[in-house]
């Protein structure tokens, strides 16, 4: 396996120090002097808190460098993740875990082309791609009753047949197609019967 080469950075020396120190003489880590971090395979960032300033400084690392960064916090909110994901931190370990053994266990996922989170930021993490998924794909999407109903404007049924077909009031029907075209920015019929082709719903 080759060797990993890391860069560290640190809010001030004595923490750069003791990150160094969790990475120099490692079985299969080369710790990199400042002048020379751009040869880096992963950048190992320490902060007490996600500050404007520690954002901007990953923002222009990753704008630079472009490495990976193993982020190493005191604490983090979700939002706060989302913007670390942005300036391609991969990895966030808690200062008060941040132990040698698991930093450098953390570095090789990193550079295998993994990430690390802790559990409760999984959590964090999957609860907002579900919110995503809510709020942004499931609004495109046709319901199963919607795509019952486009069916039949394709066979070309009336509202009056459509209802009679779907054991529907007529006033279901209508509050179907309305919900429908207003939800999806549909002109009119035969455009939701396009939208649904496309989407091969029907």
């Amino acid at each position: 396996m080759e060797r990993v080469r890391v860069a560290v950075q640190a809010p001030d020396p004595i923490s750069a120090a003791g990150l160094a120190s969790c990475f120099r003489g490692g079985t299969g880590f080369d710790l990199l002097p400042a002048e020379r971090r751009a040869d880096a395979d992963v950048t190992v960032v320490m902060a007490e808190a996600f500050t404007q300033d520690v954002v901007a400084a990953l923002r222009r690392a990753a704008a630079e460098l472009g490495t990976p960064v193993l982020l190493v916090i005191d604490e983090i909110t979700r939002a706060e993740l989302l913007t670390a994901v942005e300036c391609r931190v991969v990895a966030v370990v808690p200062r008060a875990a941040a132990t040698g053994d698991r930093l450098r266990r953390a570095a090789e996922v990193v550079v295998a082309g993994g990430g690390v989170l802790p559990p409760p930021l999984v959590g964090e993490l999957i609860r907002h791609v579900e919110e995503m998924q809510r709020e942004v794909l499931s609004p495109r999407a046709m319901t199963a009753r919607e795509i019952d109903v486009v069916r039949l404007i394709a066979d070309g049924m009336d509202t009056i047949e459509i209802a009679k077909e779907l054991s529907f009031s007529e006033r279901t029907v209508k509050n179907v197609i309305a919900g429908m075209t207003t939800r999806l920015n549909l002109r009119n019929r035969p455009h939701a019967v396009a939208y649904a082709m496309r989407a091969g719903v029907i």
